[in-house]
C-alpha cells in the first residue's frame, strides 16, 4: 500500500498488480489494520487519473470481498454507490462495474449480499416508480438506433420480474396493440423480440396472455422476411420452454411451422446430390459436398438463421413434451435425420443437438411402461437412417461435425444398447478417420474413442488390425485425456479379444496384436510422473491384459506383476490395484501369482486396518478369490495374518463389510478347514456369536451366516462341533443372566440353529426332542419357550418333524401362554412346520381354524407363513379348501384379522391367478363393507417390484378394483387408495393408462370434509377428531409416489392446487406437502414458479405460527419440526434461479433474515443441503 501512494503511474500499475496476485492467493490473511488500509487504497484508485489503473483496481475487488469481513464489504458497497451518483461518467462508469464484480463475487445466501441488494436494487423504493419506467422504456421501442431498441428489451425484460401486476398488463396490451398495427416491419421485429425477452424472464407471468400473442405471431411467420421469421421462432421456443401449460394447445402449430423452416433453404439446391449419393463412394461425396459449400455461399443468405432457429425450438419441444414421444418419433425424428446433411455449420450442430434432446427423452428410465410399441423400439426402427446420414458426416473435413456425430452414436448406444451391432461395419472406418486424421482435436479424438468404447463388443473383432494401431497410438498421445480415454477402449478390446466365458468357441487368433497393446499399456504402467486417472486405468487395462491373454505373456508377465505390487504400496494406487488383482486371481486362465504373493498377502492385510471403506471392501474380495483359486500357494502364516485383523470388521455398524468377513471364512472353511482351528481362541467367533444378536442381521448378511455356520460344523474341527456351536448359540437364553433385548435376534438365532441342524442330520432328532421339552417345561422362562419355538419352526421348514408325536399339543398349548411373544412365535412355529410336511399339518391346521374361534389370528398368521413358504406345486391341491375357508373369513369386523386373510388370500391369488383373480374381482359386488376391503387390500399382495405372470392379467383388470374408490364407504377408499399407491410404487405400467380416470377420485380424497370431524367430551375439554384424516394422508401419499413413477401423465397445474390445499391442512399433511414442494422444485420448476406466489404464503404462515404459551412440550416440538420442514421447502425453492426475483419471496427472505431464529434455521439447512450436494457429486 505504500508503493500504490507512489504518483508515476507504471510503478502505480506494477504494484496493483502484484497486490491482485497475492489476493487470489488462498494462503493470504489480513489484520484488520491491513484490511483497512488495503480497502481504502483499492477505493481511492478507482478514482485515478490512468485508465489501466483504475481497471486493475476493479479487477482486485472480486478477490479482495471475499477476504475481508463483512463491515469492510459494507463500506466498499457504499462507497460504490456514492459514486454512481458522482458528476464524473467515467467515475460512474468504472463503480457501476465494480459493484457487477462486488455482487458477482458474494454468495447469494450471504448477509452481505442481501444488504447489497437492498442498497442497490432499492426494489421496495423502485416500485413506485415502475409506470414512470414503463413510460420512459415504451416509446424507446421505436428508436431508430436499433442497440436502443436493443437495450430497451433487456431493461423491460428485468422490469417484468418485479413490477406490479397493473404495469404488465399496460406493458403487454402495449405490445399487442402495437403487433395487431402492424405499422413498419423494422418495428413489428422488435415488438416480437421484445415479447420473446419477456417470456424468457417472466414466462410463469404472459402465460394467460398466450391465447392472443400465438395466433399473431403465427401470422408473422408467413411474410417473407428471414429476420422476423427467426424471431417469430425465437418467441415460439420461449414460450414452449417457460409455459408449458398454456402453450399445450399449440404446440402441433409449432412443430409444424418449426418442421417447414428447418428446411427452408431457398438459396441451394440439394437434390442432385440426394440421387446420386448411392451411386458416388463416400470419399467422392464428401469432397463434392465440400466443393459446393463454396459455390452457394452468400453473404447476404440469411435463411440459415431461420433454420436455426426452427432446430433449437423442435430442441425446445422434444424436451419439454415427454408425452409426445410417438408422435416425435413419427414427424420430428426423419425431419431431422434428413437435416444431417445441413450445409451450414453451426445449424448442423443444433439438428445434431435437438436429435440428442430426442434421444435423451427416451432413455429407459424416463419411461417405465409405456401402453402401446416402447419408444426404443422406434428408435430401433430410426437406427439405419441415422446410420445412412451419419456414415457421410463422418468423413467430413469440419472437427465439429464429426464430434457431433460421435455424440449422437455414443447416445444412441445408451438409449439402446447394442442398436448399432449391425452397423460396425459402416461405422468403424469413420471412427479410425477421425483418429488417424492430424487436424483431429483433442475433444474430437476423446470422443471417437468414447464411442468405439461403447460399441466394442464382439463384431469389432473383424476389424481389429484396422482399430489397435490407431488406438495404441492414442495411449502414446501426450495429451492425458486422450490416452485415458484410450487405455479405456484398450482394455475393452482385450475382452473382445479373447473372450473368458465361451473359450470353447474361440477360433480367433489374438497373437498379432498382443504385443502392441502390452508394449503401450505397460510404458503407461511404468511412468511415475503421469496424470491419477491415466495411472488408475493403465493398472485397470494391464489387469484385463493378464486376466485374458496372461498366458501368451512369457517372460514379461512376473516383471509386470513385480510393478503391481510396487503399485499395491502406493496409498493413491493401491485401490485400483487391488481391484485389478482381483481380476487376475479370478481369471481362468489360472496366472501364476507365486512370486508375488508372499509379498502381496500381509499388504492386503494390513489394508483392513485402513479407514477408506471402499479399500476394506475390495481388499476382502481379492482375499477371498486368492485364498479360492490359489489355495496350495496361502501358506498358514499368510493366512494368520489376515485373521489377526478381522475382529474389528464384524460389527453391526457396517453390515456390508461383515457380511463380505463372514464370506471369506466361509471360503477359508472349505478351502483351508485346519485354519480355521484358531478362531475358536480367537475374537473372532465371539464377534460373530455377538453380531448374530444384532437386530440388524438380516438379508445377505444372514444368509452369510448362515453358510459359515454349515461350513464350520463341516471341518469337523475339534471344540467347534455341533454341540459346541448350538452351546454358543443358544447359552445366553439358557442362562437366564439377562433376555435378549430385541426380538428379531431370536430369529437369528432359530435361523442358525436350523442351518447347523441341517448340516448335521444325526443330531436333529435329538436337539428337537430337548426343544418340545423346553416349551413344555413349566420352569422355562418366556425367554427359552420363544427361541425354542422358533428353532423348532425353522428346523421344521426343511425337516419333516412328523415323526415328533408331542409337537402339535405343544405348539397349540403355547398359543394360551400369556406372551404376546411366546403366542406369535408358536403361530410362526407351526405354519413353518406345516411347510416341511403338507399333508400333515395343513389340514390339521385348517382344521384348527375352524374349530377354535378363540385362536382364530393366530392360526391365520399361520396359514400365512404356510402360503407365503410353500413351494406352488404343494399347494396348488390345498387352494381350493384354503380359499373357502378365507371367504368366511373375510368380513370379520376385527380390522387385524381381515389384514391376514387379505394378505393370504393374495398370496393364494398368485399360486393360481387365471382361476382366482376373476374371483375376487366378483366379490367388489359383495354387499359387505368389510368383504370389499378384504378384497381390495388382497389385490395389493399380489403386486411386487419384479416381474410376475400374474402382471398382464391384472393390468387387465386393476381398473375394477380401483372403482372402489367410488365406494360408499370411507374404509373401502381408503383402502383403495392404499393399494393404488402400492402398485404406483412397485409397478406403474399397471396404473399409468388409469390415470385419467383415477385422478379426480384420488383429488377428491384429498379435501378435508366438515361432516367426518367430530367433538369428543375428554371430561372437562373437548377434544376434535377429524375421521377424514387417515384418508387424506392416503391420498397425498398416493401423490408423492406418483411424482417418481408417473409424472409426464399429471397435470402439474392441478397437481398443485391440491398441495396448495395441503400445504394449509393437518401437521402430517403439511409435512408430506412440504417433502413434495421440494421434489417439485427440482421435477417441473418452470411449472412450480408460476405458482409461486400462490405457495410462499403458506409456508410464510407456518413460519410464524406462534404455539400458545400453555401447551404441551410436544406442540412446541412438532412446530418447530414443521418450520424446519417448511425452511426445506424454501431452500428447494430457492434453488429455481428465477425464485428470489419473486417479490412475494424476496419479501419472505428479508423477513427470515431479521428473525434470529429462522433465519439460524435457514442456514443450517442450506448449509445441510451444500454438503449433501457435495456428497452425491463424490459418491457419483
Amino acid at each position: 500500500t505504500f508503493i500504490l501512494t507512489f504518483h508515476i503511474p507504471k510503478i502505480k500499475f506494477m504494484a496493483t498488480n502484484d497486490l491482485m496476485s497475492e489476493l487470489q492467493k488462498d494462503s493470504i490473511k489480513l489484520d484488520d489494520d491491513s484490511e483497512r488500509k488495503v480497502v481504502k487504497m483499492i477505493l481511492k484508485l478507482l478514482e485515478d487519473k490512468n485508465g489501466e489503473v483504475q481497471n486493475l483496481a476493479v479487477k482486485c475487488l472480486g478477490p479482495l470481498v471475499s477476504k475481508v469481513k463483512e463491515y469492510q464489504v459494507e463500506t466498499i458497497v457504499d462507497t460504490l454507490c456514492t459514486n454512481m451518483l458522482a458528476d464524473k461518467e467515467q467515475l460512474r462508469d468504472i463503480s457501476s462495474i465494480g459493484l457487477k464484480t462486488v455482487i458477482g463475487e458474494l454468495p447469494p445466501a450471504s448477509s452481505d449480499y442481501n444488504k447489497t441488494w437492498s442498497r442497490c436494487s432499492n426494489g421496495g423504493l423502485l416500485v413506485n416508480f415502475h409506470p414512470s419506467i414503463l413510460s420512459c422504456l415504451l416509446p424507446q421501442l421505436t428508436s431508430p438506433r436499433l442497440a436502443v431498441r436493443k437495450r430497451t428489451i433487456i431493461a423491460l425484460g428485468h422490469l417484468v420480474m418485479s413490477c406490479g401486476n397493473l404495469v404488465f398488463v399496460d406493458l403487454i396490451e402495449h405490445l399487442l396493440s402495437e403487433l395487431s398495427r402492424n405499422d413498419s416491419m423494422s418495428t413489428t421485429r422488435t415488438y416480437i423480440q421484445c415479447i420473446a425477452a419477456i417470456s424468457r424472464q417472466a414466462g410463469h407471468r404472459i402465460g394467460e396472455y398466450l391465447e392472443k400473442i400465438i395466433p399473431l405471431v403465427v401470422k408473422f411467420c408467413n411474410i417473407d422476411d428471414d429476420e422476423l421469421r427467426e424471431y417469430c421462432i425465437q418467441a415460439f421456443e420461449s414460450f414452449v420452454r417457460r409455459c408449458p401449460k398454456e402453450v399445450y394447445p399449440h404446440v402441433g402449430t409449432v412443430i409444424s411451422i418449426c418442421l417447414k423452416y428447418l428446411t427452408y433453404d431457398p438459396n441451394y439446391n440439394y437434390d442432385d446430390e440426394d440421387e446420386d449419393e448411392n451411386a458416388m463412394d463416400a470419399d467422392g461425396a464428401d469432397e463434392d459436398y465440400q466443393g459446393s459449400d463454396d459455390e452457394y455461399s452468400d453473404d447476404d443468405d440469411m435463411s440459415w438463421k431461420v433454420r436455426r432457429a426452427a432446430a433449437k425450438c423442435l430442441d425446445a419441444v422434444v424436451s419439454t413434451r415427454h408425452e409426445m414421444l410417438p408422435e416425435f418419433y413419427r414427424t420430428v425424428s426423419p425431419a431431422l435425420i434428413a437435416r444431417f446433411k445441413e450445409r451450414e455449420e453451426n445449424v448442423k450442430a443444433d439438428v445434431f443437438h435437438a436429435y440428442l434432446s430426442l434421444l435423451k427423452q427416451t432413455r429407459p428410465a424416463q419411461i417405465s411402461g409405456m401402453s402401446d410399441i416402447s419408444p426404443s423400439l422406434r428408435v430401433l426402427l430410426q437406427v439405419p437412417m441415422i446410420v445412412k446420414a451419419l456414415h457421410k458426416q463422418m468423413k467430413e473435413k469440419s472437427v465439429k461435425t464429426r464430434q457431433c456425430c460421435f455424440n449422437m452414436l455414443t447416445e444412441l448406444v445408451n438409449v439402446l444398447p447394442g442398436a448399432l451391432t449391425q452397423h460396425i461395419p459402416v461405422l468403424v472406418p469413420g471412427i479410425i478417420f477421425s483418429l488417424n486424421d492430424k487436424s483431429s482435436s483433442s475433444n474430437l479424438k476423446i470422443d471417437a474413442l468414447s464411442c468405439l468404447y461403447v460399441n466394442s463388443h464382439s463384431p469389432t473383432r473383424f476389424y481389429l488390425s484396422a482399430l489397435v494401431p490407431p488406438v495404441v497410438a492414442c495411449v502414446g498421445d501426450p495429451f492425458y485425456k486422450i490416452t485415458s480415454e484410450a487405455l479405456l477402449v484398450s482394455q475393452q478390446l482385450v475382452k473382445v479379444i479373447r473372450p473368458l466365458d465361451q473359450p470353447e468357441r474361440d477360433t480367433f487368433d489374438a497373437s498379432p496384436y498382443i504385443t502392441d497393446l502390452f508394449t503401450c499399456t505397460i510404458k503407461r504402467l511404468k511412468a511415475a510422473d503421469i496424470d491419477q486417472e491415466v495411472k488408475e486405468r493403465a493398472i485397470s487395462c494391464m489387469g484385463q491384459i493378464i486376466c485374458n491373454l496372461g498366458d501368451s505373456l512369457g517372460d514379461d508377465l512376473p516383471g509386470t506383476l513385480h510393478i503391481f505390487l510396487e503399485r499395491l504400496k502406493n496409498e493413491i494406487t493401491r485401490l485400483t490395484t487391488v481391484k485389478a488383482l482381483t481380476l487376475i486371481a479370478g481369471s481362468t486362465l489360472k496366472i501364476d501369482l507365486r512370486p508375488i504373493l508372499d509379498e502381496a498377502v500381509p499388504i492386503l492385510a494390513s489394508f483392513l486396518r485402513k479407514n477408506q471403506r471402499a479399500l476394506k471392501l475390495s481388499t476382502l474380495a481379492a482375499l477371498d478369490i486368492l485364498v479360492k483359486n490359489y489355495s496350495d500357494s496361502v501358506t498358514p502364516a499368510m493366512i494368520d495374518a489376515v485373521l489377526a485383523e478381522l475382529p474389528p470388521l464384524i460389527s453391526e455398524s457396517d453390515m456390508h463389510v461383515s457380511q463380505m468377513v463372514i464370506s471369506f471364512l466361509t471360503t477359508l472353511a472349505r478351502v483351508h478347514p485346519l485354519s480355521l482351528a484358531k478362531i475358536g481362541g480367537s475374537s473372532i467367533l465371539s464377534e460373530l456369536i455377538s453380531l448374530v444378536r444384532s437386530p440388524l442381521l438380516q438379508g445377505g448378511a444372514l444368509s452369510a451366516m448362515l453358510e459359515f455356520f454349515q461350513a464350520l460344523v463341516g471341518t469337523g474341527t475339534s471344540s467347534l462341533g455341533y454341540m459346541d456351536l448350538l452351546r454358543m448359540l443358544t447359552g445366553p437364553v439358557y442362562a437366564q443372566s439377562a433376555a435378549l433385548t430385541h426380538k428379531q435376534s431370536y430369529y437369528s438365532i432359530a435361523k442358525c440353529v436350523a442351518a447347523l441342524t441341517r448340516a448335521c442330520p444325526d443330531e436333529g432328532p435329538a436337539v428337537v426332542g430337548q426343544f418340545i421339552q423346553d416349551v413344555k417345561n413349566s420352569r422355562s422362562t418366556d425367554s427359552i419357550r420363544l427361541l425354542a419355538l422358533l428353532s423348532l419352526g425353522e428346523v421344521g421348514h426343511h425337516v419333516d418333524l412328523s415323526g415328533q408325536p408331542e409337537l402339535k399339543t405343544v405348539i397349540l398349548d403355547a398359543f394360551s401362554s400369556s406372551s404376546e411373544e411366546v403366542k406369535s412365535a408358536a403361530s410362526y412355529a407351526l405354519g413353518s412346520i406345516a411347510v416341511g410336511n403338507l399333508p400333515e399339518y395343513l389340514p390339521f391346521v385348517l382344521g384348527e381354524i375352524s374349530g377354535q374361534p378363540k385362536r382364530q389370528y393366530l392360526l391365520l398368521h399361520s396359514l400365512k407363513e404356510i402360503i407365503s413358504s410353500a413351494s406352488v406345486t404343494g399347494l396348488k391341491l390345498y387352494v381350493e379348501g384354503v380359499w373357502t375357508l378365507l371367504l368366511k373369513h373375510c368380513e370379520c369386523a376385527e380390522e387385524g384379522t381381515r389384514n391376514v386373510v387379505a394378505e393370504c388370500l393374495g398370496k393364494l391369488t398368485l399360486i393360481d391367478p387365471e382361476t382366482l383373480l376373476p374371483r375376487l374381482k366378483g366379490y367388489l359386488l359383495s354387499g359387505s363393507s368389510y368383504a370389499r376391503s378384504s378384497v381390495v387390500t388382497a389385490v395389493k399382495f399380489t403386486i411386487s417390484d419384479h416381474p410376475q405372470t400374474i402382471d398382464p392379467l391384472l393390468k387387465n383388470c386393476i381398473g375394477d378394483f380401483l372403482k372402489t374408490l367410488e365406494d360408499p364407504d370411507l374404509n373401502v377408499r381408503r383402502v383403495a387408495l392404499v393399494t393404488f399407491n402400492s402398485a404406483a410404487h412397485n409397478k406403474p405400467s399397471l396404473i399409468r393408462d388409469l390415470l385419467d380416470t383415477v385422478l379426480p377420485h384420488l383429488y377428491n380424497e384429498t379435501k378435508v370434509r366438515k361432516e367426518l370431524i367430530r367433538e369428543v367430551e375428554m371430561g372437562p375439554f373437548k377434544h376434535t377428531v377429524d375421521d377424514g384424516l387417515d384418508i387424506r394422508k392416503a391420498a397425498f401419499e398416493c401423490m408423492y409416489t406418483l411424482l417418481d413413477s408417473c409424472l409426464d401423465r399429471l397435470d402439474i397445474f392441478e397437481f398443485l392446487n391440491h398441495v396448495e390445499d395441503g400445504l394449509k391442512d393437518h401437521y402430517d399433511i403439511k409435512m408430506l406437502t412440504f417433502l413434495m414442494l421440494a421434489r417439485l422444485s427440482t421435477l417441473c420448476p418452470s411449472a412450480v414458479l408460476q405458482r409461486l406466489d400462490r405457495l410462499v404464503e403458506p409456508l410464510r404462515a407456518t413460519c410464524t405460527t406462534k404455539v400458545k404459551a400453555n401447551s404441551v412440550k410436544q406442540e412446541f416440538e412438532k412446530q418447530d419440526e414443521l418450520k424446519r420442514s417448511a425452511m426445506r421447502a424454501v431452500v428447494a425453492l430457492l434453488t429455481i434461479p428465477e425464485a428470489e426475483k419473486s417479490p412475494l419471496m424476496s419479501e419472505f427472505q428479508s423477513q427470515i433474515s431479521s428473525n434470529p431464529e429462522l433465519a439460524a434455521i435457514f442456514e443450517n439447512i442450506q448449509r445441510d443441503s451444500s454438503s449433501a450436494n457435495m456428497e452425491s457429486m463424490d459418491t457419483s
